[in-house]
């Protein structure tokens, strides 16, 4: 038991740090209705990008800017393939995620960068979640930039802009009818959602010390996780849109903190990517089946009948 509360602190810090992906993930999923697969790459990009920049002499925050604007940019390529070419949401993604493994290879030049926490001034660490100043401390440091980007976040959406991206993936066809650039709109969204997951990835990589070519892979799951598990358990009491961004964030970290006491419980650990794909189609099923299953029929009145 002792072992398992020393690694409770870690596994928050980690959620936290992908709750930052997984709203990306909610962009996409749920104001968009686009199931993005670009995340798979774009969180390595973030990571290498940071990583090769911090090696090459630039302060963190320069380093994680730049990092954000890759993202963007893939999430632009992706919109491009979408809307410009015509090809589906998710093979787009597919497409855009495939490109990066081979960019994120050439910007690392191999297929492995480590950073070390003592020569470079890295803002969030493995290191610094016990024993370190409050304000250098990775769950204070990193909960705080969650709370900053949701607030952005809240004030984006609100705007007339923000708003067209809601309608867009609210209605697709109404929008069109009010004069939206709905094709503009999916196009920012992907933008915002990829800049959002480069962001993770630049602090996750930092978070354990080295980026890697494959430290995406399954990002798409555990955002998914994420997203279901924060709508499943904060659903019927976080009605505002904040909210819903912050039970996001909330999902990761529970989804990590049940991650870590599977571990804990002696779970073999190369089946926790499947357990993973198992509880989100389960949770991703739970509104059919209330609907098919559990819901009451409604009486058919006969002709004549008012």
């Amino acid at each position: 038991m002792a072992g398992l509360l020393n690694a409770l602190p870690g596994a928050a810090a980690q959620g936290l740090i992908w709750g930052i992906m997984a709203i990306g993930v909610y962009i996409t999923f749920r104001v968009l209705d686009i199931a993005d697969l670009t995340v798979d790459g774009s969180l390595g990009t973030g990571g290498a990008v940071c990583i090769m920049m911090m090696l090459g002499g630039y302060n963190v925050w320069v380093s994680m800017a730049v990092a954000t604007l890759a993202g963007m940019c893939a999430g632009l390529v992706t919109g491009i393939l979408h809307t410009f070419m015509g090809i589906p949401a998710i093979l787009s993604g597919i497409l855009t995620q495939l490109g990066l493994y081979s960019i994120n290879l050439k910007i690392m030049g191999k297929a492995n960068q480590a950073i070390n926490v003592d020569k470079y001034s890295l803002l969030v660490s493995l290191r610094y979640i016990r024993g370190v100043a409050l304000q250098k401390n990775t769950i204070l440091v990193v909960a705080v930039l969650l709370v900053i980007l949701i607030a952005i976040l809240y004030w984006f959406f609100g705007t007339e802009i923000g708003c067209s991206l809601r309608a867009t993936g609210c209605n697709d066809k109404m929008a069109r009818a009010q004069g939206i650039n709905t094709d503009f709109a999916r196009v920012l969204g992907l933008m915002i959602s990829n800049g959002l997951v480069t962001f993770s990835g630049a602090l996750l990589s930092q978070y354990q010390g080295f980026a890697d070519i494959n430290m995406g892979r399954g990002a798409i799951v555990i955002g998914l996780a994420a997203v279901i598990i924060g709508e499943a358990i904060f659903g019927r009491i976080f009605h505002n849109f904040a909210l819903r961004l912050l039970s996001v964030g909330f999902g990761a970290i529970i989804y990590y903190l049940v991650l870590q006491f599977v571990i804990w419980l002696g779970v073999d650990t190369d089946l926790l990517k499947l357990l993973s794909a198992v509880v989100v189609a389960i949770f991703l099923a739970i509104p059919t089946w209330k609907a098919r299953y559990f819901s009451k029929p409604v009486p058919v009145k006969k002709g004549g009948e008012n």
